[in-house]
């Protein structure tokens, strides 16, 4: 199927002055249309005009000062390149689950004027792919093709053929534009000795027949690294990496004990190398979906023995978890944490996990006897069951507070271990004592 190609400089022109814009996420950020919407930004043709987003890799020139009053920029969540305009006021951010992002446009809280995604070539059926992007992208798609906006498409060989809700007819696209950059790669480092140790933690909880959930990062990466002997796993997650291709390639990682679209590794967005882009490219065995789908408590929970992994900036000794900020800087969101945890935890043999260092790059205990004044509870202490750290793994569902301050003190840093242990003394009184 043919079809007529525009200059970004000519498909940006549909944007008016108060539009929301959703831009695709994380690798699939369609940085071609972006640096012409900063263009027109920079003419002083356009005020006010909203941009929605998760998080996206490569710049994000929008966000800068001089765009205040141009661009306002309300993410579904802090990514590393928006995190200083976010914390110095000039971005912000919409505290959301991630399985509900979508619901912000299929609701009409959010509106969709524009939605600028990337997608893969056109095929003979007249069908392109959102590739590493379905999240909340194919339901901008839907809400601007119902309410009269726009919806303009990078069109980029790079772009995998990924199957499930990424496979979108042409005929929900307005405006085409040509572009062949590279999909935005991921870089990843090799765990340290603490995150090494907490992989064989996690790793020690992880059942043969276990679906899993877990990040992008060194952990998650070091937990993968210990599965080599494990058998039937499967995957419904939001998000994969590389760390997943050679346990596929051993048939570590099956599917074959889900009871959920059993065989397929079911995910919502991706981040990783091109190795991960080439893998999902017309592979039947992986089903990029809609973040309603993946992300839905009561879909995970279908899946027996799910194990969700997922980490923390802060934990108190009462098990509230903090993971979206600093106190009151705000470092990331809420993200898909909780509809995991929740998930994981109504599933039939399913485990709720979440793991951290016990101590910052300073040596700043990360377990505290109290959450930092204005930080975010994101998982609650009736949520978290297992919580690990690299002494250890602890299960604290069914625990008593005083139980629990005993069980994460223990996981603590020894060098912290008696402050900690004197905080909860003050906090409990002397019965704190005979807990065992």
């Amino acid at each position: 199927m043919s079809i007529k190609f525009t200059t970004p400089e000519e498909a940006v022109k549909v944007v008016k002055s108060g539009d929301h814009i959703h831009f695709s996420s994380v690798a699939s950020a369609p940085q071609v249309l972006i640096k012409a919407l900063c263009a027109r930004g920079d003419s002083g043709e356009l005020k006010g005009v909203h941009i929605h987003h998760l998080h996206t890799e490569g710049a994000a020139p929008y966000t800068e000062a001089r765009y205040e009053g141009v661009f306002q920029h309300d993410a579904f969540f802090v990514g590393g390149n928006v995190r200083k305009a976010v914390q110095a006021g000039y971005a912000d951010y919409i505290p959301i689950f991630l399985s509900e992002t979508q619901k912000l446009y299929r609701a009409g809280v959010l509106p969709c004027n524009v939605a600028m995604i990337q997608v893969s070539q056109v095929d003979k059926h007249g069908y392109v792919s959102l590739g590493t992007s379905v999240d909340a992208t194919l339901a901008a798609i839907e809400t601007a093709n119902r309410t009269g906006g726009k919806v303009i498409a990078v069109v980029n060989r790079c772009v995998p053929r990924a199957h499930g809700d990424a496979l979108i007819s042409s005929k929900m696209i307005d405006l085409f534009v040509e572009d062949n950059t590279p999909l935005e790669p991921a870089h990843f480092t090799e765990p340290t000795d603490v995150e090494a140790a907490i992989g064989k933690h996690c790793a020690a909880l992880i059942e043969d027949g276990a679906c899993l959930q877990m990040g992008i990062g060194a952990i998650p990466n070091a937990v993968l690294s210990q599965l080599g002997n494990h058998k039937n796993l499967g995957i419904h997650t939001e998000m994969f990496a590389d760390g997943v291709l050679p346990l596929v390639e051993k048939g570590v990682i099956n599917g074959a004990n889900k009871a959920l679209d059993r065989g397929k590794m079911v995910s919502t967005f991706l981040m990783g190398s091109q190795l991960c882009y080439d893998f999902i490219d017309d592979n039947p065995m992986v089903a990029m979906m809609d973040v309603a789908y993946t992300n839905s408590p009561f879909v995970i929970a279908k899946n027996p023995r799910v194990t969700a992994i997922n980490s923390a900036l802060q934990v108190d000794i009462t098990g509230q978890v903090c993971a979206d900020s600093l106190g009151t800087t705000f470092f990331s969101g809420v993200g898909g944490q909780i509809d995991f945890i929740y998930g994981a935890s109504l599933s039939e043999g399913g485990k709720a996990i979440i793991a951290m260092p016990s101590v910052t790059n300073k040596g700043v205990s990360k377990i505290a006897p109290v959450l930092n004044a204005g930080a975010g509870v994101v998982t609650t202490r009736n949520h978290i069951h297992w919580f690990v750290t690299e002494y250890g793994a602890t299960n604290l569902y069914g625990k008593t507070l005083q139980e629990r301050a005993k069980l994460i003190i223990g996981l603590a840093h020894p060098d912290h271990r008696e402050s900690l242990d004197k905080a909860a003394f003050e906090r409990f009184g002397s019965h704190y004592h005979f807990v065992k």
